[in-house]
Formats: structure tokens, sequence, C-alpha cells
């Protein structure tokens, strides 16, 4: 019995071996799927498509249905381009709110600890069998006006994102068929952050 408390203890997962784990991927390719619940709507806002993390570059977001949107996220910019419309470009100055709030995605998806913690109080949970829970309850303005509680969970990678906002509205952003592989972006996937 004791043998298997200690088994069980020792493959406990923390938060900081989530970041580390996160640090040591450059590139993360993924699916996603979003169900978007508005409070007096009776059916859920769907949408989907793919998204790509690089380290060095940003967050590069496409979504797929139900029309063509894709966001690019770096260090100083967020471009939005919406069915092929020519591309809208928000930068700090233009938009701090905005900004603040991409930089913080980023953050969500990298386990970037320093970021969270300025931002957020945070409960940590091992689920067992390599599965984790990260709940985010804000601290700092606006984000303490905007959302109640965001919360994460994976286990290899980042599978799922629930943001629960002030307006009693819930968004779930489910995501799959992550790939590592290949370590660099391809000519292509560079090319995606160009605007």
């Amino acid at each position: 019995m004791l043998f298997i408390m200690l088994s069980s203890a020792a493959q406990a997962v923390t938060l900081d071996e989530i970041q580390q784990r996160f640090a040591q991927q450059p590139v993360v390719r993924a699916q996603f799927s979003q169900e978007r619940h508005i409070k007096d709507m009776p059916q859920a806002l769907r949408s989907s498509g793919e998204l790509m993390i690089a380290r060095d570059k940003g967050l590069w977001w496409q979504q797929q249905k139900p029309f063509p949107l894709t966001l690019v996220l770096d260090d100083s910019r967020m471009v939005q381009v919406i069915n092929g419309q020519p591309p809208q470009i928000i930068t700090a100055a233009s938009n701090p709110q905005m900004f603040q709030f991409n930089h913080l995605l980023r953050a969500l998806f990298q386990a970037d600890r320093r970021v969270l913690e300025q931002n957020f109080s945070l409960k940590f949970s091992d689920q067992g069998q390599g599965k984790w829970q990260l709940v985010l309850v804000p601290k700092t303005s606006p984000l303490d006006k905007l959302f109640n509680t965001i919360t994460l969970q994976g286990q290899q990678y980042l599978d799922h994102i629930a943001l629960n906002d002030r307006q009693g509205d819930r968004t779930d952003i489910t995501f799959s068929n992550q790939r590592l592989t290949p370590k660099n972006l391809t000519d292509d996937e560079q090319q995606r952050f160009v605007f």
C-alpha cells in the first residue's frame, strides 16, 4: 500500500513541470473547435479551424468555419483578417486593453507562469494519470471586469480552455491533433506571420 502511495505521489504533475514541458515545445500545431454559450441564446455559436504557436513568432489562429478568419498575435501587434479583406492591425499604442489580452492569450498557450501570476490567482491541481487543471481567477483590471475564471486543462498538451465571463457567458475551446514536428516553421508557415 505504501509503495502505491509513493509511486502515485512521484507521478503527480506540477505547474513547474507543465511550464517546463511547454517551454520545450518550440512549435505546436493543432486543430480547435470552439463553442460560445451566450446567456440568452438557445444555441451555442460554434467555430473551428487550426492554430499554430511558435515560441519565436507568436500565435497564428485560423478559423475555417463558419467563416474564414485569421488572427496573428506577436509581441508587438495583433493582425486580424476576415474573409480575405485587408488586414486590421492593432498595436499596444492603438488599443492597450486588447493588446494586454493578446499578450495574456499567448501566456495561456505557453503556460507562462510569470505572466499568469501577475494577472491571476492560480489554482493548479493534478487530475491523475498525467492530467492537470489550472484555474485562473483574475486579480487585475480589466481582466477582473471581464472574467470570473479561465480554466486550462490538459495532459501532454493544453487540451481545453474554458472562459467564464462576467455576463454569464461561457466559451469552451477544445484542441486536438496536436503536433510538435517539424520543430521549425516551414517556409509556408513563416509567411503566415508576415503582414
